[in-house]
């Protein structure tokens, strides 16, 4: 689809506010396209007034400038991915694209409700972005089409890039708050900031060369540790440190007490984009962090050693399908569908200790599904594990080692001076 397709239309423009929304919407709206700028209010961290958007977005030329708030559905999508331990690749927590889905899925409704078929978006052509906010639309509503600047060719020859971008917005006297000088480029809501681009993308730069904003880094955080307790019930947080939460509540909260100890800001990872290319970037997810080790915990007390092996493989599987923007297919639905057996046997009290970025056990109670048993651990002479059946056991597994030699299927310089 070209700008052509849509001269004389209505379309809705997903809007951060940023240089790219305000570039992309005066542009639409010179070529003879009539914006409507919606953006989700997702908690952003970098926005100190959220109402900012609608005016840098109404000065940019949208007749109408929406502001949709999704932060409660954010946080409870963070729920599912806590219980899933969701991070792709093993780092990555999905901040960014988690928040895709919840954001797309509330554009068109309110793009429903405007009569538009068409949303436009700013994301590139060599990034994730493009590919959740395409998926997305076409499994929520296949009669919207989806309109991406950064792959029209009249929209890249006349931007370059963010210089090209900068100078056409302040010959309009758009205020924009980018500047030719930011080392970096930043997206952000209330799971976390993703920061890209820029001096980061050459690995010869630390990961502490960021601007932290959802806390310090480790070696900044206080010198003293701090107690963090968390109940979960079926999978959900509901009380930190002694006071009732709901989802939104719990991470907002996990953010505060995690940033300010150095947990989850920093994170670096050179990780595989769906388009095929390598990616660096540096993470900040603090209450994620922070709340994904105390889910980790339960979860080894609670699963014994074939469902963990299933579950590590669910847990992967799901975090690849956020990741390259399949969350609201068959295959999710049936991972999610999957775990749900876990989240409802995931109750108890856990504590841990938080120390510059570390986070250490302290204490878990109340683990209604607790496998462990101290008793049965124990290697006094307590509980009903009595030693010597091992003996029969060991026989048992015996036969088959010594059937792998008698094969010859032992590594024979393994057996030089024993034959």
């Amino acid at each position: 689809m070209t700008v052509n397709d849509i001269k004389g239309k209505t379309i809705g423009l997903a809007s951060s506010g940023g240089l790219d929304s305000c570039t992309i919407a005066r542009w639409l709206v010179e070529q003879d396209v009539k914006v409507l700028s919606i953006s989700a209010d997702i908690g952003q961290p970098d926005e100190k007034n959220i109402d900012d958007i609608k005016t840098r977005m109404l000065a940019a030329g949208a007749y109408d400038a929406i502001l949709v708030d999704l932060k409660e559905e954010l946080a409870e999508v963070a729920v599912t991915m806590l219980t899933a331990s969701a991070r792709y690749e093993g780092g990555y927590w999905n901040t960014t694209g988690i928040a895709r889905y919840v954001t797309t899925r509330g554009l068109l409704e309110e793009m429903k409700k405007h009569d538009i078929d068409v949303l436009a978006h700013g994301a590139t052509g060599r990034g994730n972005d493009q590919v959740r906010f395409h998926l997305a639309a076409a499994m929520l509503d296949p009669k919207v089409s989806v309109y991406a600047p950064w792959r029209d060719d009249a929209c890249l020859e006349q931007f370059g890039g963010r210089k090209e971008m900068i100078a056409y917005c302040q010959a309009r006297e758009i205020p924009i708050t980018a500047t030719q000088d930011k080392p970096y480029s930043t997206d952000a809501n209330l799971l976390g900031l993703t920061h890209e681009a820029g001096k980061l993308e050459y690995l010869d730069v630390a990961a502490d060369e960021i601007d932290p904003g959802m806390g310090v880094f480790p070696k900044d955080a206080p010198d003293k540790d701090e107690l963090f307790t968390v109940r979960i019930e079926k999978g959900r947080p509901v009380e930190i440190n002694g006071q009732s939460v709901d989802a939104l509540q719990a991470l907002l909260t996990a953010n505060e007490i995690g940033g300010r100890n150095g947990v989850g800001i920093g994170i670096h990872t050179v990780e595989n984009r769906f388009v095929g290319i390598k990616s660096r970037g540096v993470y900040e997810s603090p209450g994620l962090s922070l709340l994904g080790e105390c889910y980790e915990l339960l979860l080894q007390q609670i699963l014994d050693r074939r469902a963990r092996k299933l579950y590590d493989s669910l847990s992967c599987a799901l975090s690849e399908q956020i990741y390259q923007g399949y969350y609201y297919d068959l295959a999710s639905q049936m991972m999610r569908g999957s775990l749900q057996p876990v989240a409802d046997l995931l109750t108890g009290t856990v504590s841990v200790k938080l120390y510059k970025g570390n986070v250490t056990f302290a204490l878990s109670k109340g683990v209604t599904h607790s496998l462990y048993s101290e008793e049965t651990a124990s290697m006094e002479a307590i509980g009903d594990f009595d030693h010597r059946d091992s003996e029969g056991f060991l026989q048992v597994l015996g036969v088959g080692s010594r059937a792998n030699h008698t094969a010859g299927q032992i590594e024979m310089s393994l057996l030089k001076g024993l034959i």
